[in-house]
């Protein structure tokens, strides 16, 4: 290639990168309400059909006990095939497992049908298949939805203030230290939020979603998470009576391994939406709902947006309206985005990059220096 066509390659890359690159959510009042935003999206949107949202987790489910299926006839493959068959069932299983999580997510916002009740004992059945507390995480997770954006109040990936990063952390500001960090958190940052709520808000006590004493629950929800601890507790107990039947191996190729992926994804998921160097953060001289709600952004899985069911790019109409199925979400991200105007963030790149990228670039919030934006709102940096 010659220098022509070197420039004008590495042209086309800037140009993509700053494309990719979104620049600042404002960080102002929004010029619109909720009620105007939920004008102008067509009505039907917010209508759950029972019968589509049962059809998702019918499909879902189908794909799953597929591929399980498959693993059976595994052994048949001549060499080396049976070694490859099963890194591709992990995958391929993780990423259809991690749709079935985000129904069950949709079912504690009650997005799944018209009846509560109903959501609540799919949620219930589905989260806990996966290991996931349901309704201790469902209260959480409303609290982060009532919150986000905050400083002080906000359930996860709140971020530190530069006065509070550990002295340790500035030995890890190194690809090395991203890489060791990026790994501990995607393999065991789920689980250890849900047991000692580790990169979660600060409370006074031990804040763990298996506890129902815990500080994150009122008195009135402490008899949910024992019903959570419960049937989660009977779900385990399955997995232990298949693992004495068919053995520890099989448990964890069939089983653990998906369900490592399916965490891995989710916090890649859910850091990505609430991590990026145009979002805001706002202590409680600034914060307000709405500003909260829209300091999120869209992200581009590629085909996994659709495996996904849209949570990774659809993400803002979410905060927004949080009942809406997720059937109906793209059409109401494109209603929206020419009355969000600059409230609206995208950002198109591949969620592997954007994953080392963020990392990299968002360490801690602080307002600007220069007395740019008030003192109230903060912004990700990286120099320590």
């Amino acid at each position: 290639m010659g220098a022509g066509g070197c420039a004008s390659a590495a042209s086309k890359a800037n140009s993509e990168e700053k494309k990719n690159h979104v620049s600042r959510v404002p960080h102002t009042k929004p010029p619109f309400t909720l009620g105007q935003l939920k004008k102008a999206i067509p009505p039907r949107c917010f209508e759950r059909s029972l019968l589509h949202s049962f059809s998702c987790v019918a499909f879902d489910l189908s794909l799953a006990l597929i591929l399980y299926i498959a693993t059976i006839y595994f052994h048949l493959l001549p060499y080396p095939l049976s070694y490859f068959a099963w890194p591709i069932y992990w995958i391929l299983q993780g990423c259809i497992l991690t749709g079935v999580w985000v129904i069950a997510h949709e079912c504690g916002h009650h997005a799944f049908s018209e009846y509560q009740w109903l959501d609540d004992m799919v949620g219930l059945i589905l989260h806990s298949a996966l290991l996931v507390p349901y309704f201790s995480w469902k209260i959480s997770h409303r609290r982060h939805h009532s919150n986000t954006g905050s400083l002080e109040r906000d359930e996860v990936f709140v971020p530190k203030q530069r006065s509070k990063i550990q002295w340790f952390q500035r030995y890890l500001n190194n690809p090395p230290g991203r890489a060791i960090t990026l790994l501990i958190t995607l393999t065991l940052g789920w689980p250890l939020y849900l047991a000692f709520n580790v990169s979660g808000r600060p409370y006074d006590g031990f804040a763990s979603h298996y506890h129902p004493y815990a500080p994150i629950y009122s008195d009135r929800e402490r008899l949910l998470i024992y019903l959570s601890d419960s049937v989660l507790f009977a779900a385990t107990y399955g997995l232990y009576r298949a693992a004495m039947a068919k053995g520890l191996v099989w448990l964890l190729c069939v089983y653990g391994v998906p369900l490592l992926i399916v965490n891995g994804f989710l916090v890649t998921i859910t850091y990505l939406q609430h991590t990026h160097s145009s979002l805001p953060h706002y202590d409680s001289s600034e914060w307000d709902w709405m500003r909260g709600a829209l300091a999120t952004v869209d992200r581009d899985f590629g085909i996994l947006n659709k495996v996904f069911h849209h949570i990774t790019d659809t993400h803002i109409v979410h905060h927004l309206f949080s009942t809406m199925p997720h059937y109906h979400a793209m059409e109401a991200t494109k209603a929206l985005k020419p009355i969000l105007g600059e409230y609206y963030q995208f950002d198109g790149t591949p969620f592997y990059k954007a994953l080392w990228r963020e990392a990299k670039e968002c360490v801690y919030v602080e307002p600007d220096d220069e007395g740019e934006s008030k003192r109230g709102v903060y912004w990700y940096k990286n120099k320590l």
